[in-house]
């Protein structure tokens, strides 16, 4: 379980003070699926970053299964990112040098596993998102929805219990759009807390509930029921 107790994040910009967290106070259950919604400079990356462990916040507590995570050291700090928490990104973040399946090794990799371990898995994982007959592709020989699989495939290499994922259908027509988010729902399903910013209704629909963030200020939205 995910809470925030009083975050706050404040910039300074050429003199300027701004507040992109204002306060917030929240709480995500274990297998919540939560999309944040608001408009742009609203906070929602901010947040998303600061649930990531990627960025230390002003001030507040942000508690995850117990442990107030800025209050571990580095080290212990990116071993439960890499562990507990994966993302997924509107740019894909693919490697464009390597191929699909090598993209999805890149975590298993770095977690220690054995090639043969890695190869295994990443096989196993792009079949689960339909793409086992375009392992042996490039990023660049992938159409963006192929591309997003694959990153999502990645996401999963570790097995985390939790998603975060910034604007994952932002760069996605209307048909690829719905089928990523059939795939996050799957994700959800398999047990996974899923925190997901996105601009867009028909994606926030996907979820269970929304928070709305606005100058920094959380609030909670209307349920909305999974498509």
């Amino acid at each position: 379980m995910y809470q925030l107790n009083s975050v706050n994040q404040i910039y300074e910009r050429r003199g300027n003070r701004v507040i992109a967290l204002d306060n917030s106070n929240l709480t995500i259950q274990d297998n919540d699926f939560i999309a944040v919604v608001g408009p742009s400079g609203s906070g929602k990356t901010t947040l998303l970053s600061i649930l990531g462990g990627m960025l230390t916040p002003t001030s507040g507590q942000v508690i995850l299964d117990g442990e107030s995570i800025y209050d571990l050291s580095v080290q212990k700090r990116t071993e439960l990112r890499a562990n507990k928490i994966g993302f997924v990104f509107q740019s894909f973040n693919l490697v464009s040098w390597l191929t699909a399946q090598e993209n999805v090794q890149v975590p298993l990799m770095l977690s220690g596993k054995s090639d043969a371990e890695q190869k295994e898995r990443a096989a196993e994982l792009l079949e689960r998102v339909g793409l086992a007959d375009r392992m042996d592709h490039l990023p660049a020989e992938l159409s963006q929805g192929q591309q997003q699989r694959v990153a999502l495939a990645r996401t999963l290499a570790n097995d985390p219990r939790v998603i975060l994922a910034d604007e994952p259908t932002g760069n996605l027509d209307s048909g690829t759009r719905e089928q990523v988010m059939i795939y996050l729902s799957e994700f959800h399903l398999d047990g996974r807390t899923i925190v997901m910013v996105t601009h867009d209704q028909q994606t926030a629909a996907f979820a269970n509930r929304t928070v709305k963030l606005v100058n920094g200020v959380t609030s909670e939205g209307k349920e909305s029921i999974a498509a």
